[in-house]
This record gives structure tokens, C-alpha cells and sequence, in this order.
């Protein structure tokens, strides 16, 4: 029997074990041939070069394991990757390559991509501990080195922390995925694979920017201004401020974009025209000040008092708007920049009002175990909208470089059809299957992603 086969009729870890690998698998990837293909081209449409096809299957690193994917979901990476933008990700792979020794594997013509993966794990390497053949895992889009000495005090601090499908190869949008051992999060048993694979790397960040020791600190009644609150990132930021006892306050582009985020939980919702906030207002100190103080006017009349934290992705249209707008002594959590990466902001806002800018990135382990902990819990569920097929990617991907999705986009890898995987039916039940899809009834038909 092939290790496909086995997977796919649920066999028991013996038989798993027994199973023969492929030599090869299908993945969604990016050729080191097509880094040219845009250009000064002004719309790199990412279909144009996100293939799915096959690719070797490498050996494992005695710290690894195989995991047989069932799902995956688009992360902003895949579309920053498909672009080549701001350098093509086959710089990142020939750097890690420089290493040596198992490293080299990933500096291959091809680039599997994939931050996000949820599956079996069916092969380890020899000095994998803890993990058994058969158990059913997510996989943490922080890939660190636990020989690191940083990394003993937190496994984001070390100098050669990588993003796993962006930095690395054999990424999570394929058949089969490469991670380490030090990556693998408990699946919550009472989820679909589609639905768990939204988690790792949305749901963990924002735990990480909010909860964490290492982030922001909410704590109840936090008022919380939260950009872009029904995207992938915001819609678990939203929960996580409600679920926490705090007040969100989202910031969304569309009255569609608005119900999603009132269905999640935001006790205010801002439609970025009601402050005149677009792709380009960051490079402009005076729209950002005029901006500012609308969206300050508006938070003060519906709560009473300015955001005590901002939730900051978005980068050149917001960051300055979001330096402006926290309270004083307030905190900007910033781990992204999906609009450009260099912002410009009135610095006396910052220093005269002892505000705060905390750098936040992904999660560590502990983290995002007990960020899974809180779904099992049911205070948090799944923020997935849309499913693909993987044979589809460019069309999802595109529907996210677009900003045309809500909440994540799930892809459906080895998993033949959406709804399996769940091996706690009694929770799941419990806590409703409606209430664990808020955002499904917002899922876009691949054809919105067609310009």
C-alpha cells in the first residue's frame, strides 16, 4: 500500500509505518526560472507563476519529521513569494543553504510554499522525541534552532529563526511537508483539517501580539483598535479581545467586510471611508493627522476613551495613523506591513506621549499550544471563509493579494473533500457547528477572484 493510500483510509500507525513513501509529491511551488516574469509589470497577478506539480521528496534531518497534509491556507507570504516582492524567496533559500549540512536540501529550482499546514505526521527522524507516527498535528510557522542559546528564553529571539514555506522549502501547500519536530501543535480533535489549518500562523500571531507576556499585555477592558478586523489576522484578533474581556474596535473596508466583523464579535465597527484611509494615505503627514483624529472622534463618541492598544498589520497607509490614535502611554503591536514596509509617522506622538511600538512576529511553541488550547476550549473558533482545492492556489492566492476574501482561505491538500479529520464529534457538538463556522456564509466562489 502507498503511504497516500494509508493515510487516506485512516490506517493505524503500524500500517503507516509500513506504507511506501512517494519518491515524489504534488505542491503548490514557484520556479527559480520564473523570478524574471514581471517586471515593471504594475499588476503581478499571482497565477502567473504559482504552479502546482510535482516535486522530489527529500530526506528527512534527524530533528524532522514527515507530515502527510491533509490542509493548508494562504497566508500574505505566499503572495509577497508568488511576487518575487520585496526579493524573490530563492535568495532566502540560497542563504539557508550557506549553512551546510542538512540546510542545502532547501536550495532547490523549485520553492514549495506554505506557511500553515494541519495533518498526519507518517515518517520522524531519528532523533524525534515526544511525537508518534499517526499523530494528528499542526504545524507552527516558526521554524528555530533549539541549539540556539537565545531560543532558551524565547524560540522568536534567535538570529536564524525562519518562516517555514517562506524562508524555507517543502512548505505546507503540498501533499507532504518537511518541519521540525519543535513545530508541531496538538490538532484540536473536535476540528475539520480544513478548519484547524487556519490556526498556526494568523491565530498564533495574534495571540502572540495580544496575550502573551511577550506582546501587548491586554487585559480586561482594553479598548482595542483593531485594522483590517475581518481579515485572517483580525478576525482572531477580534475574538481574542472579546474572549479576554476587552472591547474591539475593527477597522474594515467594505458593509460586507462589516457584518463579518460584527458577527465575530466587534462591539465597533469603522468603515475605513467614514476616515478617508486608503493604500497611499502613509506617505502624507497631513492626511495621516486628519485621518487620525476622525477615527479618534469616532472610537471616543461609541466607548469613551481612546484604544488603549492598536492591532497593526497593515504598515505605510495605518502605522502613522495608529501612532496618533493610541492613548497615551497606549501600545502599537506591530507585525506586519501588507501596504509597504517603510512608514513615516509624527515621532512627537510617540515620545511625548510615552507610547510604545512593539515588534511582534509569529508565535513559539508555547504559544501556539496554548493558543490551540483556547479553541478546544471553544472560546475561540476558526475564522476560515473560502476552501480550494490545491489544484486552485493561484486562484486563492489571488483572492488574497486582492484583499477580496474575509476572514482565511483554506486549501484542501490531501484531504479529498472539506469536513474530515474531527475525532472529538462529542465536543464537537457541544459547541455547535454553526459556532464554529462564523465566517462561512462569506466564503467567495473562485470566480471573484478573476479580475
Amino acid at each position: 500500500m502507498s503511504l497516500t493510500d494509508a493515510v487516506l483510509s485512516g490506517a493505524c500507525p503500524d500500517d503507516l509505518e509500513r506504507a511506501t513513501p512517494p519518491s515524489h509529491f504534488t505542491a503548490a511551488h514557484l520556479r527559480v526560472e520564473d523570478e524574471g516574469t514581471f517586471g515593471d509589470t504594475e499588476d503581478k497577478d499571482v497565477r502567473r507563476t504559482l504552479r502546482v506539480g510535482e516535486v522530489p521528496m527529500p530526506e528527512l534531518a534527524p530533528d524532522e519529521v514527515l507530515v502527510a497534509v491533509m490542509a493548508s491556507s494562504v497566508n500574505y507570504n505566499t503572495v509577497w513569494s508568488a511576487k518575487f516582492e520585496p526579493v524573490s524567496t530563492f535568495r532566502f533559500l540560497r542563504s539557508y543553504a550557506r549553512q551546510g549540512g542538512w540546510a542545502t536540501r532547501h536550495d532547490q529550482p523549485f520553492h514549495v510554499l506554505g506557511s500553515d499546514a494541519a495533518g498526519v505526521v507518517v515518517r520522524m527522524g531519528s532523533g524525534v522525541r515526544r511525537r508518534r507516527i499517526g499523530d494528528h498535528v499542526l504545524v507552527n510557522a516558526a521554524r528555530v534552532d533549539d541549539q540556539e542559546p537565545a531560543n532558551q528564553a524565547d524560540g522568536m529571539l534567535g538570529e536564524h529563526q525562519l518562516a517555514w514555506g517562506y524562508e524555507t522549502n517543502y512548505g505546507g501547500l503540498a501533499h507532504y511537508a518537511i518541519a521540525r519536530a519543535s513545530q508541531l501543535i496538538p490538532k484540536p480533535p473536535h476540528l475539520t483539517w480544513e478548519e484547524a489549518a487556519t490556526i498556526p500562523a494568523c491565530a498564533g500571531t495574534a495571540y502572540r501580539m495580544l496575550v502573551s507576556d511577550r506582546g501587548a499585555r491586554m487585559k480586561q477592558g482594553d479598548v482595542v483598535l483593531i485594522w483590517g478586523a475581518s481579515g485572517g489576522l483580525g478576525a482572531y484578533a477580534v475574538q481574542l479581545v472579546r474572549n479576554g474581556g476587552g472591547i474591539a474596535v475593527g477597522v474594515v473596508g467594505s458593509e460586507e467586510k462589516a457584518a463579518a466583523a460584527r458577527k465575530l464579535g466587534c462591539d465597533v465597527v469603522v468603515n475605513r471611508r467614514e476616515i478617508g484611509v486608503g493604500d497611499d494615505e502613509g506617505g502624507d503627514p497631513e492626511l495621516t493627522l486628519k485621518a487620525g483624529k476622525r477615527l479618534g472622534r469616532i472610537i471616543r463618541d461609541a466607548v469613551g476613551a481612546d484604544p488603549d492598544i492598536v492591532f497593526e498589520h497593515v504598515g505605510r497607509s495605518t502605522f502613522g495613523i495608529s501612532v496618533f490614535v493610541v492613548k497615551r502611554g497606549g501600545t502599537v503591536v506591530t507585525c506586519g506591513s501588507s501596504t509597504g514596509y517603510a512608514h513615516q509617522f509624527d515621532n512627537r506622538y510617540l515620545w511625548m506621549r510615552l507610547k510604545r511600538v512593539i515588534g511582534s512576529h509569529v508565535a513559539n511553541l508555547q504559544e501556539q499550544v496554548e493558543c490551540a488550547r483556547l479553541f478546544t476550549l471553544g472560546g475561540v473558533v476558526p475564522a476560515l471563509s473560502s476552501v480550494f482545492p490545491l489544484d486552485e492556489i493561484g486562484e486563492a492566492t489571488r483572492l488574497v493579494q486582492l484583499n477580496r476574501h474575509i476572514g482565511k482561505v483554506g486549501v484542501l491538500c490531501l484531504a479529498p473533500s472539506p469536513g474530515l479529520g474531527v475525532t472529538a464529534p462529542e465536543l464537537r457538538a457541544r459547541i455547535g457547528a454553526e459556532a464554529l463556522n462564523p465566517l462561512r456564509e462569506f466564503a467567495a466562489h473562485p470566480s471573484t477572484a478573476i479580475d
